[in-house]
Formats: structure tokens, C-alpha cells, sequence
């Protein structure tokens, strides 16, 4: 299986461009938490060795990464809310925490390679959609990395608040365990009401207050 490389980068280099941020987001299949996006910029000679699509490293790597990227790049993160989620629904959700993570680079970058297959309608810097871009560039791949790590940090901190639901394990993701949790211990504030599981037991009338 080939890995990310910098060529998508340098063929944009070789335009003019110099602030070049590849952008992910993570968590659109989770029936809880945000969506978390985010923004990262490389700096050529400083990338660290190993990055790759974050769903193909261990969480062990993953986080020795994030520390990384953390001293050796320019980085945001951001999110979209649960509530945002079920009022915009969960691709424009996506597509805000991207435009937020952007918004948030300063100064601004002046390209954005975007995983995926369409540019969120809020951006206005020039950019270009990269169909599985996380296996293609390194600067998408870390920005899936910084973005999974602090979402699953994120979801750690949340079953602190709401034991029984193994957010710190699945974070979010409709596991079995978790479809079981939801129907026995019914629906947080930080459960996706527009999403079928919590929609089908919000319908039967069970939740859980703040």
C-alpha cells in the first residue's frame, strides 16, 4: 500500500503558492459528539516520518505524531456541535468545523487541499478536493491525525460525565454496546437526535437530563 508523500505540495510550490494546508475532518459517523475538523500547514524540512491516514495508525502513534505536528507545523482544530449537527445536518456540519479550522490559521493560507470530493461553500481561498487525499498527501494526513486525536480526547473527557455509553473506547461510533447503552440508559445532551438510533428512542420518549 503506497503512502502519503509532499508532491501534491510541491506541484503547488512550483505555482507560487507557499501556505499550503491540507484539511480533514472526523467524526461524521458517530451518533454522539461534534465533528471535529482540522487545518494543518507543513513546513518543509521539519515534517515528521511516518504520517499517514490516521485510521492506519495506532493510537499510540497517532499521539506521538500530534506531538509532533504539534511543535513542527502550524495547526487548528475545530468543531461543529451536536446542535449544529441536527439544525445544518452532518455534512454541512463537517464542512463548518473545516471552515472554522481554516479561519483559525493565521496568517491565512493561500491554498487548502481538502479531503474528500467537494470544497465546503464557506471557503473563499483557492482549493482543490482530493478524493482519499489522507493516503495521498502528508498534509491531509496530518491534519486527519490532529483532528482524531483531540476528538477521541474529547470523547475520553465526555464519558467521564456519562459512564455506561464506552465513549472512551468507541468514541461515539454506533456500536453494539453503545445501541445497547442508549436504549437502556436513553439519550445525553451530547447524543446526535437527527441520527436514526437516537431519533428511533428520542421517538419512544426516553432521554437523560443534564
Amino acid at each position: 500500500m503506497s503512502t502519503p508523500d509532499y508532491h501534491l505540495e510541491e506541484e503547488l510550490q512550483a505555482q507560487g503558492f507557499l501556505r499550503i494546508a491540507g484539511v480533514d475532518e472526523v467524526g461524521r459517523g458517530p451518533i454522539a459528539g461534534p465533528v471535529t475538523a482540522a487545518a494543518v500547514i507543513l513546513i518543509p524540512g521539519a515534517i515528521p516520518d511516518g504520517l499517514n491516514d490516521s485510521k492506519q495508525l495506532s493510537a499510540r502513534r497517532r499521539e506521538a505524531l500530534e506531538r509532533a505536528l504539534s511543535t513542527a507545523a502550524e495547526v487548528s482544530v475545530a468543531h461543529a456541535s451536536v446542535e449544529e449537527i441536527d439544525e445544518i445536518n452532518i455534512l454541512r456540519a463537517s464542512h463548518l468545523a473545516m471552515e472554522r479550522a481554516v479561519a483559525a490559521l493565521d496568517p491565512p493560507p493561500d491554498f487548502l487541499l481538502i479531503d474528500g470530493n467537494m470544497i465546503p461553500r464557506g471557503l473563499t481561498i483557492p482549493a482543490r478536493a482530493v478524493v482519499k487525499g489522507d493516503a495521498i498527501s502528508v498534509s491531509i494526513s496530518a491534519a486527519s491525525i490532529m483532528a482524531k486525536t483531540c476528538r477521541d480526547r474529547l470523547m475520553v473527557d465526555l464519558a467521564q460525565q456519562y459512564p455506561g455509553y464506552g465513549w472512551e473506547t468507541n468514541a461515539g461510533y454506533p456500536s453494539q454496546s453503545h445501541k445497547t447503552a442508549l436504549r437502556d440508559l436513553g439519550i445525553t445532551p451530547h447524543h446526535r437526535r437527527s441520527f436514526k438510533p437516537v431519533h428511533n428512542i428520542l421517538y419512544q420518549g426516553k432521554s437523560v437530563s443534564d
